[in-house]
């Protein structure tokens, strides 16, 4: 799993796009527009019906691409994943469900923590790269500075609040493996198909 994991991070780098797709026919051609700015590591969140869909034909029609899920928050998700093809999960939270899941399927899995607290739990199930969530309500660049002190060896990704004001900020951080945003993918870009804007933001983040 962590091998899995450490070459998705690498592939990923530097920002993961928080994918939203509320219609199915909108998932090639955003993977394609993201594709062409450079990202190849996909996180769509199972936060609409059709995202296992979603899933299941970007998986199909962009075989050379990563995709995997964001907002997994039970056992049953997870496995529903599993079952699409998702290639790894992210989860906004932990649990225990969700680290025995993790160890029983061997799925790469990036829980998401905000405190020391939970960091120190992911890190007693053998987790070392970390979503950090929400990032810019928890603390931001101040608190991952401060986490780093304790935890050198873990490495985040920060995603929630992140935009191409403050990404900078975060990238240049030696604990920040990568990021999270949704910025690259405007809702009025995605909802009127203008994927031109979606590789243009998409170029300028994969530079970064």
């Amino acid at each position: 799993m962590k091998n899995k994991l450490k070459l998705i991070i690498k592939q990923a780098q530097p920002v993961i796009p928080v994918m939203v797709i509320d219609h199915l026919d909108q998932a090639v051609p955003m993977g394609h527009a993201l594709k062409k700015g450079g990202i190849t590591v996909f996180e769509i969140t199972l936060r609409s019906k059709c995202a296992l869909d979603a899933i299941r034909l970007l998986k199909k029609e962009l075989p050379d691409c990563i995709v995997g899920a964001g907002t997994v928050i039970n056992r049953e998700q997870f496995l529903q994943v599993i079952d699409a093809g998702g290639d790894y999960i992210v989860t906004p939270g932990i649990t225990d469900e969700l680290f025995e899941v993790a160890k029983e399927t061997g799925l790469p899995f990036i829980p998401g923590v905000a405190t020391a607290s939970e960091v120190m739990q992911a890190v007693s199930y053998g987790f070392e790269t970390l979503k950090f969530f929400p990032a810019e309500q928890s603390g931001g660049v101040a608190m991952l500075k401060s986490l780093a002190g304790p935890f050198g060896h873990i490495k985040f990704c920060p995603t929630g609040g992140i935009n191409e004001d403050n990404v900078r900020s975060y990238l240049s951080l030696p604990n920040v493996a990568c990021v999270g945003g949704s910025w690259i993918l405007p809702k009025d870009a995605v909802a009127t198909g203008d994927w031109e804007t979606v590789t243009k933001l998409t170029k300028a983040a994969s530079s970064l």
